[in-house]
C-alpha cells in the first residue's frame, strides 16, 4: 500500500509562516498552487535534488512559497525572476534553478524577461500558473484573461479591440529557438494532474542534463479571482479556459547548449580602480588611515551609517550622493542606498549611506549612527532606530518639536531659513551636508566642492551651494563650541 504523506522537500510545519495555523498555507480555499507545489515537492525528491534545487518566488500569490518548500529560495522583484534565475544558475551552474511565476506576474509586468531568457535558452525550468487573472492584487485584467471576462480593472469584460487576444505563452516561446521544451496541462481531473507532474519532471530532467530552457504551463483554478465556488472552478477551467488554451505539448526538443567561456578571473585591484575613479574622473588617493568619525562616535565605529530622510523634493536622494561622491574623493568605500515607492509621491523619502575604510558588506542602514532628518515625520520615525551616542541633525525651521532621547549628539540646524537667506530653500539639503561636515570634520570642504559644482547648471546656481555649505558647517561648529 502506497504511503501518502507530504514530500520531504517541503517544511511539515510553516515555521517560516508563523501564525496560529502553522501547518496551514496562506492560499486561498480551492487555489490550485497548493496541487501545483505538491507535485512539484514530489519531483524534486523522485529526482533526488533537493539540495541542489532554488526555488525563486516573486512577487505575486506564490511570493510566500519559501514557507513551504525545504530547498534554497529566493524572492525576486515583480516579474524579475527569469533575470534572478539566470543570474544564479550561471553563478551555480550545478544547481537546479525554478522560476515559479502567475500570468500576470510572468506575461505582463516580465514579459520581456521571460522572452529574453528563453530567447537565449537558459538552462532553467519555469513553472507559469495561468488562472487567467491577478490574484494577489485583487482580481484585475491579466494578459490571459479571457475575451468577455470581467475583471475588477474590465467590470463589462476583456473587449479584443481594446485589450487584445489572450496571450498564449506556451506557443508564443516554444517558436524561440532557444526553448527546449514547452507544454501545458490542466489541474482538473486526477489524470489531467499526473500528466502535469510527469511534464514537470521532464521539464526538470531536461534542466540536469543541461538540456536548454524549458516551460511547464498550468491551467489553475483562482476560485476568489473567478467568484465561484472550489468544485465549480473545475468545471470553469474546462469549460471556459481550455477552448483557449488547449493542453498539449508544443516543443520537446532538447539540445545540448553551447555554455559561455568562464568569467574573467576577479580582480580586486580592478574593481577598485574604477570605483576610486567615479568621483567625476578625477584621481582619489586614500587620505585616511583610521575612521574620520571616530573622534565624534567613538574606535568602535567602523563604519559611518547615515540614514537621510524628509519630503520628496527635499533633495534627500542627492543629499546622500554627495555624501558619498565627497568620501569617495577621499579614498574611502561608500554605498549609496535610495528609498523608492509610496513615499517618493508626497510622503518621507529615505536614503541609506554606508561609509568605511574596507569594503561594505551591506549598503542597507539599519541602526543609523547618524541621522540627518528635514522634516517632522523623518524625526518620529526614525529617531528610534538610532544607535547609542549617535548624531542627530535636524532641520529645527521645520520640525516644531524636539528630539526625544537624551543619549545622542544632537544638532538643531535652521537648514531650510539658511537656504531662503541664500536664495532658494532648494539648497537646504546642501545645507545639510554642510552640517555633517561641521560635526565630523569630514568629507573634506575641497572633496564635496568639487562634487557640489556638478549638481549646479549656472554660476549662480554653484555659488549658492557653496554657501549653503559653508552655512550649514558654520552652524554645527558653533552648536559643538557652545
Amino acid at each position: 500500500m502506497k504511503n501518502i504523506c507530504k514530500p520531504e522537500s517541503m517544511n511539515h510545519i510553516f515555521t517560516r509562516k508563523g501564525g496560529a495555523e502553522p501547518t496551514a498555507t496562506h492560499y486561498c480555499p480551492g487555489c490550485g498552487h497548493g496541487v501545483i507545489q505538491k507535485l512539484l515537492g514530489e519531483v524534486i525528491d523522485e529526482l533526488g535534488i533537493r539540495d541542489r534545487t532554488i526555488l525563486i518566488s516573486p512577487v505575486g500569490c506564490s511570493v510566500f512559497s519559501y514557507y513551504y518548500f525545504d530547498t534554497g529560495n529566493v524572492q525576486a522583484a515583480h516579474g524579475r525572476a527569469p533575470a534572478v534565475a539566470t543570474g544564479i544558475k550561471r553563478a551555480r551552474p550545478d544547481s537546479i534553478v525554478i522560476s515559479y511565476q502567475g500570468d500576470g506576474d510572468l506575461a505582463a509586468i516580465g514579459g520581456n524577461n521571460i522572452l529574453q531568457a528563453a530567447n537565449r535558452g537558459e538552462n532553467i525550468t519555469v513553472l507559469f500558473v495561468n488562472n487567467a487573472i491577478y490574484g494577489m492584487t485583487g482580481g484585475q485584467l491579466a494578459p490571459t484573461s479571457l475575451l468577455g471576462m470581467k475583471t475588477t480593472t474590465t467590470p463589462k469584460g476583456r473587449e479584443y479591440d481594446e485589450y487584445g487576444a489572450p496571450m498564449k505563452v506556451a506557443e508564443l516561446l516554444a517558436g524561440l529557438d532557444g526553448v527546449a521544451f514547452s507544454s501545458r496541462h490542466s489541474l482538473t481531473t486526477p489524470g489531467n494532474i499526473n500528466k502535469t507532474k510527469k511534464a514537470i519532471k521532464k521539464a526538470l530532467k531536461y534542466q540536469m542534463e543541461g538540456k536548454g530552457f524549458s516551460i511547464v504551463e498550468m491551467l489553475s483554478q483562482c476560485p476568489t479571482g473567478w467568484k465561484v465556488d472550489p468544485v465549480e472552478s473545475l468545471d470553469w477551467i474546462e469549460e471556459n479556459m481550455v477552448p483557449v488554451f488547449p493542453p498539449e505539448m508544443f516543443k520537446d526538443e532538447p539540445h545540448d547548449r553551447h555554455e559561455p567561456p568562464h568569467p574573467a578571473e576577479y580582480d580586486p585591484s580592478k574593481v577598485d580602480e574604477i570605483v576610486r575613479g567615479m568621483a567625476n574622473g578625477d584621481a582619489v588617493e586614500r587620505t585616511h588611515d583610521s575612521s574620520p568619525w571616530s573622534d565624534v562616535l567613538g574606535e568602535g565605529a567602523e563604519t559611518l551609517r547615515v540614514k537621510a530622510a524628509g519630503f520628496g523634493g527635499q533633495g534627500i536622494l542627492a543629499l546622500g550622493e554627495l555624501i558619498a561622491k565627497g568620501a569617495i574623493r577621499e579614498g574611502l568605500r561608500a554605498t549609496w542606498l535610495p528609498s523608492y515607492g509610496p513615499e517618493m509621491r508626497g510622503g518621507t523619502a529615505n536614503c541609506s549611506v554606508v561609509l568605511g575604510l574596507n569594503e561594505i558588506g551591506n549598503p542597507n542602514v539599519v541602526e543609523p549612527n547618524v541621522l540627518i532628518a528635514m522634516n517632522r515625520p523623518s524625526l518620529e520615525k526614525f529617531e528610534a532606530e538610532l544607535a547609542p551616542g549617535s548624531i542627530l541633525i535636524y532641520d529645527d525651521s521645520l520640525i516644531d518639536i524636539k528630539p526625544t532621547r537624551d543619549d545622542l549628539k544632537v544638532f538643531p540646524v535652521p537648514a531650510t531659513k539658511i537656504a531662503d537667506g541664500l536664495g532658494s530653500s532648494r539648497v537646504a539639503n546642501v545645507v545639510m551636508v554642510g552640517a555633517l561636515m561641521g560635526v565630523l570634520g569630514f568629507p573634506g570642504e575641497n572633496a564635496v566642492k568639487g562634487i557640489v559644482k556638478k549638481f549646479g547648471r549656472t554660476e549662480e546656481i554653484r555659488k549658492a551651494n557653496f554657501e549653503a555649505l559653508l552655512g550649514g558647517m558654520k552652524a554645527t561648529q558653533a552648536i559643538a563650541a557652545s
